[in-house]
């Protein structure tokens, strides 16, 4: 099947392990990607409400979830299941950018599939690890950001890329090593080491969003540097508080420019 609407009949499994499964499949196609039907140009619609979900967890708004300790079993299994949330939603953003722009270079697909790909396995890592808690994906609350953000940009590639990838989830980049340190405090090595395998994958999928918004910039004459605040602006994007990440913020692309901005 044509892999751009394969991504979307992935985007709208409702199963978290299903999808995830399927979202590994979809990139063990591509091992051979001259051979892969890929059609840039056609510009695909649905009316299926976005994305295919499980009725659990419930989503609130941020505010409303709970703060989550790692130094209790279920306030480990609480923090475990936020992350694990992150992860099912990045399956989905992953996805959503392959369906949903189309006239992109091929590489731009390849590139969202294998993230999509690889959240999947980090999400499955976390269900996995969750379960040995006796809790699962679902039993907690949980809040919507990161899909209100991809509802808010879903008419321009550019505005996606600037801040879903190298924002809200470069986020990611600057919570891993605290979390890190309050599960090793907890004694729970084996999240330390899932993290460990989140953080590094999450460079590259930051470094992949750096990419693209540089490519749409450059095509339509714009500074990245000085359009990023007026896309934080229109589409009211949070603004990011210290501390940051600064190691891995640059290992995934950003400028010295872009990084003074974190700290104006």
């Amino acid at each position: 099947m044509e892999l751009r609407t394969r991504a979307l009949e992935v985007l709208l499994i409702p199963d978290p392990p299903a999808k995830a499964l399927a979202a590994r499949a979809l990139q063990e196609a591509l091992r051979d990607p001259d051979t892969v039907p890929l059609d840039t140009a056609v510009r695909l619609t649905t009316d299926a409400d976005l994305p295919g979900r499980p009725e659990r967890p419930r989503l609130l708004s941020a505010l409303q979830v709970g703060s989550r300790s790692p130094f209790t079993v279920e306030g480990r299994a609480a923090l475990l299941h936020a992350i694990a949330h992150i992860e099912f939603n990045a399956i989905n953003l992953a996805l959503d950018a392959v369906w949903r722009f189309p006239d992109m270079p091929r590489a731009f697909y390849l590139d969202w599939l294998k993230v999509a790909a690889e959240e999947a396995f980090h999400f499955s890592l976390l269900a996995e690890h969750l379960g040995t808690l006796g809790r699962a994906y679902g039993d907690f609350d949980a809040h919507d950001g990161l899909w209100s953000m991809a509802r808010r940009t879903e008419g321009d590639v550019l505005a996606r890329m600037a801040l879903v990838p190298r924002t809200l989830e470069a986020r990611g980049l600057d919570a891993t090593p605290p979390l890190q340190a309050k599960f090793a405090k907890a004694g729970d090595a084996r999240a330390v080491e899932i993290l460990d395998i989140i953080l590094r994958d999450e460079v590259g999928h930051v470094r992949i969003g750096n990419h693209w918004y540089r490519h749409l910039c450059r095509e339509r004459g714009l500074d990245p540097v000085t359009l990023y605040p007026s896309l934080v602006e229109q589409f009211q994007a949070p603004r990011l508080r210290p501390p940051f990440n600064l190691d891995a913020r640059t290992e995934a692309g950003f400028s010295p420019e872009e990084l003074a901005y974190l700290n104006e």
